[in-house]
Formats: structure tokens, C-alpha cells, sequence
């Protein structure tokens, strides 16, 4: 457990800090799986508009540090090389 005053704040913010940036995460995978979705149902225009909006959500967690760039960039890749191939 913490002793000192600094550790027991620590504590608070990094929870606070896991919360919100555990949001952020669900947020990212959201706007993910709806490309992943528009993909596997054949739809182009969707997976297109899909994969526009998820871009900048996926692009905002690596600013805020809640995803690795290279993560972000190989997930982009990914994608756009999935709605490339329908």
C-alpha cells in the first residue's frame, strides 16, 4: 500500500488516467471493427467512408500515447490494404 501523500496521488491519477484512456482504446476499436464489418461484407463505398473516419481516431490515440505510432501505422496499412482489395 502507499505511504507517502505523493504515492497515494499517483494512485488517483494513474487510475483516472486508465480510465479515460481505456475509453479512448474502445473508441479506436470501434471505429476498427466497422471497417473490419464494411470488409468482410463486401460493402466499398462503406469500408471506404469507414476506414476515412477511423484514420483520425487511430492518428489521435498516437498523440494522446495511447497507441504506439508503428502500431497505428501498421493498423492504418492493414485496413486501408483490406478495402484496397474488394
Amino acid at each position: 500500500m502507499a505511504n507517502t501523500l505523493q504515492s497515494k496521488k499517483r494512485i488517483r491519477r494513474n487510475n483516472r488516467r486508465a480510465e479515460i484512456n481505456g475509453a479512448r482504446m474502445s473508441r479506436i476499436r470501434s471505429f476498427i471493427k466497422k471497417v473490419e464489418v464494411a470488409c468482410t461484407s463486401g460493402d466499398k463505398p462503406a469500408a471506404q467512408e469507414a476506414l476515412k473516419s477511423a484514420q483520425p481516431e487511430i492518428a489521435k490515440g498516437v498523440a494522446k500515447g495511447v497507441l504506439h505510432k508503428n502500431t497505428a501505422s501498421r493498423k492504418m496499412s492493414r485496413l486501408s490494404k483490406r478495402v484496397a482489395a474488394l
